[in-house]
């Protein structure tokens, strides 16, 4: 088996909806981000055997395959294949595993693994927009109904659910929500980002021939205060604990990630940033939906023979802060190292995107930090988590 490593991984600033980005579509958005990718690193792109893009909502603008589209629209040879999967909120991450998996196993030599989503222009939930026909609601009764005995679930229900399983209170999730866009606010203010991030040019107005650099997070809020927090209204229906400020934003952005053979790497004199430590994918109820961070957590752990003592750094995806708080108390791992430069909460959660996102802001993090292993664990639609563990290099 070969050892897979970690070049580099990068990233747009991720818009908030109707934002910076919403302007941009997503073949474009990508497709920019993978020649930059190929250009910082001097690599020639016919030696790229396969690009594995992560997206949830694959319909419209992101249909018929957005890692071809992105990697042609972009000028990149077409000798290059694409393949786009759906993980739900894990997908490139699971472009990552994919991606390592196949150097290890010999079948590459060089992969990118990416992810993308624009959640202005393709609203989440797309897939699935039309409703009531035969085909949806037969599944729906066959999920909802026959197997769980439940009308309705989704994902707010589900961390919802967990809140009260943990016993945790609303002050606990709004205290969470402070805490990430203070520390994405102190990570942007020290320049912590700026390696990770790719300026991405964007227009100022519809048709308009005039442009700006667009090269800053939007959704951080570091001027915001737990009084404001506690402010805001329930959002999700009839639920009582999950708001616009503990739960993940709505956000367009991608990312992409450089992986190879280590000793390709070493030819192409590119300096290797993290080998691969171990893989975990679970599933969990799909009802409560969110819990699978920690079952993965102990599965990735267990798979590399470490503790969770042995991780300088940990990125549990902030789709709730329900679900980082109830993984914290599963697992016990320190909250100083835990999303320290923040997490989705300030960040966003542009789906398909996160799982590379994740990637580049811990390699980073790892770095500026002198760590040597990072674990990521993301929660995903429909009762699954992947994780993954990484050794940093140097």
């Amino acid at each position: 088996m070969f050892d897979a490593v970690i070049v580099d991984a990068v990233r747009t600033p991720l818009g908030r909806r109707q934002g910076s980005l919403a302007l941009t579509h997503p073949v474009d958005l990508l497709g920019g981000l993978l020649r930059q990718l190929v250009e910082r690193n001097g690599l020639k792109a016919t030696t790229v055997d396969d690009v594995i893009v992560g997206c949830v909502d694959q319909v419209g603008e992101q249909g018929a395959n957005v890692a071809r589209n992105a990697w042609l629209s972009a000028g990149l040879p077409e000798s290059v294949p694409g393949v786009t999967l759906d993980r739900q909120c894990g997908s490139s991450l699971q472009a990552l595993h994919f991606a390592a998996q196949g150097i290890m196993s010999g079948a590459y030599d060089i992969a990118v693994a990416a992810g993308v989503e624009s959640m202005t222009r393709v609203p989440i939930l797309s897939t699935i927009a039309v409703h009531g026909t035969p085909m949806t609601q037969d599944l729906t009764e066959r999920y909802q109904m026959h197997r769980w005995n439940r009308k309705f679930f989704d994902q707010a229900l589900g961390a919802e659910m967990i809140t009260k399983q943990w016993a945790l209170t609303r002050e606990d999730l709004d205290r969470f929500g402070l805490r990430s866009h203070q520390l994405a606010g102190t990570a942007r203010a020290l320049g912590a980002f700026e390696q990770e991030i790719i300026p991405v040019s964007v227009r100022t107005a519809p048709d308009s021939d005039t442009w700006r650099l667009f090269s800053e997070d939007e959704g951080i809020r570091p001027d915001t205060s737990l009084e404001k927090m506690k402010a805001l209204p329930p959002a999700f229906r009839d639920l009582e604990f999950i708001t616009a400020g503990n739960a993940s934003q709505i956000t367009d952005g991608a990312s992409a990630a450089l992986v190879m053979r280590k000793e390709v790497a070493e030819r192409l004199a590119l300096k290797p940033r993290a080998r691969f430590v171990s893989f975990a994918v679970v599933g969990v109820d799909p009802v409560s939906m969110l819990t699978g961070p920690i079952p993965a957590t102990r599965k990735v752990l267990d798979r590399a023979g470490l503790q969770v003592s042995d991780i300088d750094l940990f990125e549990v995806n902030e789709a709730f802060a329900s679900v980082v708080l109830a993984w914290q108390k599963e697992t016990g791992a320190p909250w100083d190292r835990v999303n320290v430069h923040g997490g989705a909460i300030a960040l966003g959660h542009p789906l398909g995107a996160t799982g590379t996102r994740i990637t580049a802001t811990l390699l980073n993090a790892l770095e500026q930090r002198g760590g040597r292993y990072g674990l990521i664990a993301i929660c995903e639609g429909g009762g699954m988590a992947n994780a993954t563990i990484v050794e940093r290099i140097g």
